[in-house]
């Protein structure tokens, strides 16, 4: 009976995430897990770190992505970074939702983007690698029309 007292009054305390999905208390941290990821995007580009953003990316530290991260940063890196909003959405399940980042960097310019974001062995991480190569052994999806 004690445990079911303390279950009420500590449901009672919490206060939900206007950003977050609403209901259970999974959604919430979720929410949170993925917030942290953009925000460790926006780190990473700030301190110009490959590292970093090979983490946050998700992918396999290789050539491959420290190429793609070094053409990231050298896009995007080092403007001094202002998160103004996050928005985190959890429209394809508790695994995989939407990111949409605003930011100012320091000459007020502004950045807007949105992102994947996916939770793999418990840890959030941004989809935005786009040369990952394809495993050997398997063949990349077609983007071609299918013939009639």
């Amino acid at each position: 009976m004690a445990v079911l007292a303390a279950l009420a009054v500590a449901s009672g305390c919490s206060s939900p995430d206007d950003k977050a999905a609403p209901s259970s208390p999974s959604s919430s941290a979720s929410a949170d897990g993925a917030r942290e990821a953009v925000e460790a995007y926006v780190t990473a580009l700030n301190s110009l770190s490959v590292t970093d953003l090979i983490a946050v990316g998700g992918v396999k530290d290789a050539k491959w992505s420290r190429q793609e991260a070094t053409q990231i940063l050298a896009d995007r890196g080092g403007r001094g970074l202002k998160i103004k909003g996050v928005q985190i959405e959890h429209d394809m399940g508790p695994d995989t939702g939407s990111a949409r980042l605003v930011a100012e960097d320091k000459a007020g310019k502004p950045l807007e983007d949105t992102f994947t974001v996916t939770r793999q062995k418990g840890s959030w991480h941004l989809v935005f690698f786009t040369h990952q190569p394809t495993e050997p052994g398997k063949e990349p999806a077609s983007t071609d029309k299918p013939g009639s």
